[in-house]
C-alpha cells in the first residue's frame, strides 16, 4: 500500500489576489499559471467563474489546459456552496472541472455573518444540493471548503464533512480563516475529523499570527498519519488577505528538509528549480518586493557576514546552510543592460517593436502577423501598467488568439 502524499493547491490567483490594494491583470494571472505548471503544482485556484471581469481570461485558461500548455496543472474555479452560483458557473465557464465550493461553518459565522438567513442545517443542506449539482454538470473534483474550520464545533465539523462525503466531494478544506490554529490544534482537530470522516483534506491557512506554514505542515503531517492525502494551499511568496498565506516556497522547504518530515511524501512533480524564476515574477507583477530574509528566495538567504558563519560556510555548506541555492534555481548572474534599450510599450511603433522581438529570437510570418502582435503588446501593456517581461512578449506572439480573449473584457 502506498503512503498517503502531500500535494500542493496554489491559490495565489484567488486568496492572493484578495490581498488589500493589490491587483494582477488577466496576463500576469495567466503567467503565473503558466509557472505554477513548471513548478510542478497539482492545481492552481485560478479565479471566481462568477466574477464577471475573469470569464474571457478563465475560458482562455481552460483553452490553454486543452491544448496542454497548461498541463499537467489542473485549474480550479472558487464558489459559494450554493446550486445557483453552481449552475451560473457552468454557464458562463462551460468547461470548468475542478471546483471549491465554500460556506462558512462555525457558530460566530452562521450566527453573526449570516444573521439568521442560515442556520447549521440549512448551512449543509445548501452545500450537499450544491456538489450534487456540480457533480451532474460535470466537474470531474470537488472540494468542499468549512469556511473558519478553526474554530467550528468539531462535532459540526464532522457532521458537515461526512454529509460532503456522502453528497459526492472529493475533499473537504479545513480553513484556518483567521490565523487562529497552532500547530498543536490544527494536528489534534484534523486528525480526529481524518480519523472519523475518512476523506483527503487541504489545509488552508493564514497567518494572523505569523504560524502559517508550521500549521500547514502540522495539518498534512496529521491527515499522513491517517493514511489520506493532504494538498496544503499556498501562495507565491506568501501573498493573500491581512497577513498572508502559506509561502509556496517555505511550504515545499519545511517538507522536504524540515526535522521529523523525512518519512512524508510530497508529490514527486514538484521542481523547486522553477521557484527563483516564479517568485521573482509574482514579486514585479504584485509590486511587492521580496524580503530580504524570505526563506529560499531572499537576498539574504544564502548571505553570510559574521566571521564564525562564513568561516563556517566556506569550509563546508552545511556547517550553515540546510540546502542548496541551486536547487531553488539561484546561482546564475543577473545581466543589466546599461546602454540604449529600446522597450515594447503601448505608444510602440512598429520597427521599435520588431527590434525588441528580434532580440528574443522571434519571427515572423510577414508584416500583417507583426501589426497584429503589436496591437496585442500595446493593450497588454495597458492591462498591466508595466513593461512586459520576455516571457510575456514570447507568449503573445506564440498564442495571439488566447491573448487577445485575455485581454477582451466587456461590463
Amino acid at each position: 500500500m502506498s503512503k498517503p502524499k502531500i500535494y500542493l493547491i496554489d491559490v495565489t490567483n484567488r486568496d492572493g489576489v484578495q490581498t488589500s490594494r493589490i491587483c494582477l491583470s488577466k496576463l500576469e494571472k495567466t503567467m503565473i499559471n503558466l509557472y505554477l505548471n513548471e513548478l510542478g503544482i497539482f492545481q492552481s485556484e485560478f479565479g471566481f467563474p462568477l466574477t464577471r471581469h475573469e470569464t474571457n481570461y478563465l475560458n482562455a485558461n481552460l483553452e490553454l489546459a486543452k491544448k496542454k500548455v497548461l498541463s499537467p496543472i489542473r485549474l480550479g474555479g472558487w464558489l459559494r456552496a450554493t446550486k445557483e452560483d453552481v449552475c451560473a458557473a457552468f454557464k458562463l465557464v462551460p468547461y470548468l472541472q475542478h471546483l471549491n465550493l465554500s460556506i462558512s461553518t462555525s457558530d460566530q459565522m452562521i450566527m453573526h455573518k449570516f444573521k439568521g438567513k442560515l442556520d447549521h442545517a440549512s448551512v449543509i443542506r445548501g452545500m450537499v444540493e450544491a456538489v450534487k449539482e456540480a457533480r451532474k454538470l460535470g466537474a470531474k473534483s470537488i472540494g468542499v471548503n468549512a469556511e473558519d474550520a478553526s474554530r467550528t464545533r468539531m462535532d459540526y465539523l464532522i457532521e458537515f464533512s461526512t454529509a460532503a462525503k456522502q453528497s459526492g466531494a472529493d475533499r473537504i478544506r479545513y480553513c484556518d480563516t483567521l490565523g487562529f490554529d497552532t500547530p498543536f490544534s490544527i494536528y489534534e482537530r484534523i486528525k480526529s475529523l481524518v480519523s472519523e470522516v475518512r476523506i483527503p483534506v487541504e489545509i488552508h491557512c493564514h497567518n494572523d499570527l505569523g504560524l502559517v506554514v508550521a500549521n500547514s505542515i502540522a495539518g498534512a503531517r496529521a491527515a499522513s498519519d491517517c493514511g489520506e492525502d493532504s494538498f496544503i494551499n499556498t501562495c507565491v511568496n506568501g501573498m493573500g488577505e491581512r497577513a498572508g498565506n502559506a509561502d509556496l516556497v517555505s511550504v515545499i522547504l519545511a517538507i522536504k528538509y524540515g526535522s521529523g518530515m523525512q518519512d512524508y511524501v510530497l508529490d514527486e512533480r514538484i521542481d523547486l528549480k522553477k521557484a527563483w524564476k516564479a517568485c521573482k515574477y509574482a514579486s514585479y507583477a504584485f509590486g511587492v518586493p521580496i524580503p530580504i530574509n524570505q526563506p529560499g528566495i531572499g537576498a539574504n538567504a544564502f548571505a553570510h557576514e559574521s566571521g564564525i558563519h562564513a568561516d563556517g560556510a566556506l569550509k563546508d555548506r552545511r556547517n550553515y546552510e540546510l540546502y542548496d541555492f541551486e536547487e531553488l534555481g539561484r546561482g546564475e548572474p543577473e545581466i543589466i543592460d546599461t546602454g540604449r534599450k529600446i522597450t515594447a510599450g503601448e505608444y510602440s511603433g512598429i520597427k521599435g517593436f520588431r527590434n525588441v522581438y528580434e532580440k528574443l529570437e522571434v519571427v515572423f510570418r510577414d508584416d500583417s502577423q507583426a501589426a497584429d502582435v503589436l496591437e496585442l503588446v500595446r493593450y497588454a501593456n495597458v492591462h498591466n501598467q508595466k513593461p512586459l517581461i520576455d516571457e510575456e512578449l514570447r507568449f503573445i506572439a506564440k498564442y495571439p488568439d488566447i491573448a487577445r480573449k485575455i485581454f477582451t473584457m466587456k461590463p
